[in-house]
């Protein structure tokens, strides 16, 4: 770069784009995430954790795992000082089991020692004593009354219900199906991690955590712990990505516990496995819908019933319900509706957060719906969209008037328009193949689908929810200096 190209870009201005920071580390690979601190004098810590999905807890028995040389301190639910549990909407979810398990990767125990393999052993020397239950993994068969309640709060976290216009409206085309998702993994790069330091005497603890919500963590570490909030001090350490799974609290309270017991820094890190166990997932969800519409395609009426499965605890599975069942109709015209939306508790791993919060599994419904119907009504994937397609104005059918802009038949129209790439020539290059050539044993006979999806998603939460930000701003001697909480976390 010449000095006069150098010399004219001024960064340290109003109106122009800032150098990140963390840009030149992050592209050096010198950047420290979580999972990369250290402390003086530190220890390692670890989780015991079920090995079944629903079963009681007889005895635990740590004299085993204390007479292995480094171990420093085994915790279990005794010796929770405060809360006992924890959970975003619902405080439903133990720090430690004590008297059950409720799903495969329930944290039963922690220790803490001199190293990772340490932990390993005394882990495996903790002998827990389960009466194996019946668990319950199927969300419909959870609902029934006759099934076991899994929690004293019951297998029903939320049953929502949206009801507008003719419930007796027939479509001269009608078409119907059940759809169901599977359960997702954010899978983030940068897997679970914190670094608690413990304050001198125990009044408090110094926290470096990879996390999305450093208030909320605060506020149920501090309950737990049995703490003022102000004494529970949290630093967003390296975020190697989160897409939703880092609301929710994972180790935060465990590392806590583990450094005021030992008055010692411990470090706590998952690996791959138990970040799978450690940490809430996408909803399956199974939804069976009904579209009623006219000859000529235009939508008169939707049915619904949408099953979410939030596993064994809480966490946000209600507002992800609400998300979901609010958007059933999609960018779509509909003045006619019946819905209704239940979030069921299972002995599956919990589930909340992630991209999208209940809309991608919506979506995935109603435009397959939409495929259907266009077969039903003779049209193209494109012309049924196009016909139905909401404009600024309408209704959704929660009532709520869409006054903002909603380009959705602009959207379709241009997105039509873009040429289609030419067909794979059969001895294509390898780097020109869809997907890659390690996709498949024979790549020459990968052929190219291309489909059509269409969606619409809220901003910020669902029902008036106080969603809200503070910042602190000072300006002396012509820098502004700003504070405030926002958490970085990469490309998610």
């Amino acid at each position: 770069m010449s000095n006069a190209t150098k010399t004219s870009i001024h960064r340290d201005v109003l109106g122009a784009s800032a150098l990140r920071p963390d840009g030149a580390a992050k592209v050096s690979g010198k950047f420290e995430f979580s999972s990369d601190l250290h402390a003086e004098h530190m220890l390692w810590g670890a989780t015991l954790r079920s090995p079944h999905p629903f079963a009681r807890i007889i005895s635990i028995d740590l004299s085993a795992a204390y007479k292995i040389d480094g171990v420093e301190a085994i915790i279990t639910a005794q010796d929770v000082p405060g809360k006992k549990t924890y959970g975003l909407i619902s405080s439903d979810q133990p720090v430690f089991a004590s008297e059950i398990v409720r799903y495969v990767g329930e944290p039963v125990a922690a220790v803490a020692a001199d190293h990772p393999e340490t932990c390993r052993r005394a882990l495996a020397a903790i002998k827990v004593n389960y009466e194996v239950l019946s668990p319950i993994t199927d969300a419909e068969l959870a609902m029934l009354p006759s099934t076991t309640q899994i929690h004293p709060d019951g297998n029903l976290f939320r049953h929502q219900r949206i009801i507008t216009g003719d419930q007796n409206l027939q479509g001269e085309i009608i078409v119907e199906a059940t759809y169901e998702m599977g359960m997702q993994d954010q899978a983030f790069l940068g897997l679970e991690a914190a670094l608690a330091i413990p304050d001198s005497g125990g009044a408090g603890v110094e926290m470096f955590v990879a996390t999305q919500w450093l208030h909320e963590d605060q506020k149920q570490i501090a309950d737990c712990l049995d703490l003022p909030r102000e004494k529970i001090r949290i630093t967003l350490g390296g975020v190697g990505g989160a897409f939703g799974a880092r609301e929710d609290i994972s180790l935060q309270v465990h590392c806590a516990l583990l450094a005021l017991r030992t008055s010692r820094p411990i470090k706590m890190q998952y690996g791959r496995e138990e970040s799978f166990y450690g940490h809430v997932h996408r909803h399956p969800a199974k939804i069976w819908i009904r579209h009623h519409a006219t000859r000529a395609g235009v939508i008169q009426r939707i049915e619904s019933r949408m099953v979410f499965d939030g596993g064994a605890y809480a966490s946000t599975s209600a507002a992800v319900l609400i998300n979901g069942v609010t958007h059933i109709q999609g960018p779509y015209k509909c003045l006619n509706a019946t819905v209704d939306g239940y979030a069921v508790r299972t002995n599956n791993p919990p589930c909340g957060a992630m991209r999208g919060f209940g809309v991608v599994q919506a979506c995935y419904a109603h435009e397959s719906q939409m495929d259907k119907l266009a077969v039903a009504c003779g049209l193209s994937p494109v012309e049924i969209r196009l016909i139905n397609a909401m404009v600024t104005g309408d209704k959704l059918i929660t009532g709520q008037v869409v006054e903002s802009v909603a380009p959705v038949e602009r959207c379709i129209r241009e997105t039509d328009a873009i040429e289609m790439p030419a067909p794979l020539a059969r001895n294509a290059n390898a780097l020109e193949i869809v997907g890659g050539s390690g996709l498949t044993s024979l790549p020459h006979n990968i052929v190219r689908g291309v489909g059509w999806g269409v969606s619409i998603k809220n901003l910020m939460y669902s029902e008036s929810f106080d969603d809200f930000a503070t910042a602190r701003c000072q300006l002396q001697n012509g820098v502004v200096n700003l504070k405030f909480a926002t958490v970085e976390v990469g490309q998610g």
